[in-house]
């Protein structure tokens, strides 16, 4: 190990590492089954109603679309990375960011419901209970808060209190 390796400029890009949080919001493994299942039906009914196509082609086409569309509800991100929150391509730089608390499942839903902010951002899965509000105060921008869905809320409040 060189002398050089333990100058505070080499440990302070992985101590910023360490305060990074990503998590993808992926869809449970069962609703692959489901999609498939119901995909299988509807395939199953072009030789039912009689069309004239090969038996394979609606199962060919149907599974994996029907796969990839639970993928692709599955692949939203929630980072803290280089300064920012980052959900589903909107991106809320720290400087911004007064406060943060971990909410449960319940209350998560009364937040995004009849108690919210219509101005507030809002990116929940419906597959994940808990979730954060992060509470902003930016003159050029009219929402008071983003709530973001999150497997792991305690972790990434105390990754934006401490990068905030």
């Amino acid at each position: 190990m060189s002398a050089g390796s333990d100058s505070p400029a080499d440990r302070a890009p992985a101590a910023a590492r360490a305060e990074e949080y990503r998590e993808v919001l992926r869809t449970p493994w069962w609703w692959y089954l489901v999609a498939v299942g119901v995909a299988a039906l509807l395939a199953a009914e072009f030789r039912v109603a009689g069309l004239h196509l090969t038996v394979w082609l609606p199962f060919g086409i149907m599974l994996p679309l029907a796969a990839g569309v639970v993928w692709w509800i599955g692949r939203s991100r929630v980072e803290v990375v280089a300064g920012e929150l980052r959900v589903r391509g909107a991106h809320l730089p720290l400087t911004y960011v007064t406060g943060a608390v971990a909410l449960d499942a319940r209350t998560l839903r009364l937040v995004v419901g009849r108690e919210g902010d219509p101005a507030a951002y809002v990116s929940i899965r419906p597959w994940i209970g808990p979730g954060v509000q992060v509470w902003l105060d930016d003159e050029d921008d009219p929402t008071p808060y983003w709530v973001v869905s999150t497997r792991h809320p305690e972790r990434l409040v105390s990754v934006l209190r401490a990068r905030a």
